[in-house]
């Protein structure tokens, strides 16, 4: 069933709404939501928004309880590309929860967290910029690891980063949620504006996992012939201060021929920066640790202090 949470009047008679599939079958008392598309140029929670529906749409008996898909929390964002609400200069997840009484956009990020509370589970997906590639990860902020760490173990991502507080921004929907005791977890992947098949697939049978253990799906993913290819991962636990940052010493053009998901050693080569004019190489770029490469730059124009990598220290 579709139902719309927003609906507001556009200045040339057009209509903003944001709308949710709900499924329903057996429980009352089981709630799980996905959400996606906060940002416009975040296109791979699209795909796993499309086959959650076919998939559970097609087995409907398997269902217990309530699974509610929002696909487009940012749907202006989405038609036209862009990473925050077009005309506002906002970045949607940095006003929440939202205000009642305040712009079009606080009335939205209002309703959608109204909408979300009391959800047994919330999955916020979101993708990279358009600059970095990242492994599958779920981002915990510290004061919820002990709730929240089980739930992402289920999820078949590759990586729990676990933040400090004090890097932890109020204003996202997440920490709404999770602030008021409805359970949220942020997964991070692929890069912006492009969708990655095989991400999508690993984080979908996650979910159906994490639906299964929580008794909201009556059949384990292993079970599922439309997961037969889809491998497992046992997702690694970062805390504090071990992840490392690679930024970059000049502004130049970074090439690497590094993947995100490479263990690597202290000394390797992970790339770099260069002169097109001179033909010559103006930084190279090694590795301070051994570890875990989970983020590696994309989009390889750099400019002094832009990042290039992130590496969990092992």
């Amino acid at each position: 069933m579709i139902k719309t949470i927003v609906s507001s009047n556009l200045p040339v008679d057009e209509l903003f709404r944001i709308r949710k599939n709900v499924l329903t079958n057996g429980s009352a008392q089981k709630r799980f939501c996905v959400v996606s598309g906060t940002h416009g140029d975040e296109l791979e929670g699209q795909m796993v928004c499309y086959e959650l529906g076919k998939i559970i749409g097609e087995n409907m008996d398997l269902l217990n309880g309530s699974v509610e898909i929002y696909p487009a929390l940012n749907p202006l964002g989405i038609d036209t590309i862009q990473r925050g609400i077009p005309n506002f200069d906002l970045d949607m997840n940095r006003i929440f929860p939202g205000d009642p009484q305040g712009s079009m956009a606080e009335q939205t990020a209002y309703l959608i967290t109204e909408d979300l509370k009391g959800s047994n589970m919330v999955i916020d997906i979101h993708s990279s910029n358009l600059f970095l590639r990242e492994q599958p990860q779920v981002r915990i902020n510290v004061l919820n690891e002990k709730e929240l760490v089980p739930f992402a173990e289920k999820l078949n991502i590759d990586f729990i980063w676990v933040h400090d507080a004090a890097t932890v921004l109020e204003a996202t929907l997440a920490h709404s949620l999770n602030s008021t005791g409805t359970p949220c977890l942020v997964v991070e992947m692929g890069v912006g504006q492009r969708i990655n098949h095989g991400m999508c697939r690993q984080l979908e049978k996650g979910i159906f996992q994490l639906m299964f253990d929580m008794g909201i799906w009556k059949k384990s993913p292993d079970e599922m012939d439309i997961f037969n290819e889809v491998e497992s991962h046992k997702a690694m636990l970062c805390k504090g201060d071990t992840v490392e940052f690679l930024n970059a010493e000049k502004s130049g053009i970074f090439l690497t021929e590094k993947k995100a998901g490479e263990n690597i050693h202290k000394g390797e080569l992970i790339g770099e920066i260069v002169s097109p004019l001179e033909g010559k190489i103006i930084s190279t770029v090694l590795a301070p640790c051994d570890g875990y490469l989970f983020t590696i730059r994309a989009y390889p124009v750099v400019y002094e202090g832009s990042l290039m990598a992130r590496i969990f220290k092992q």
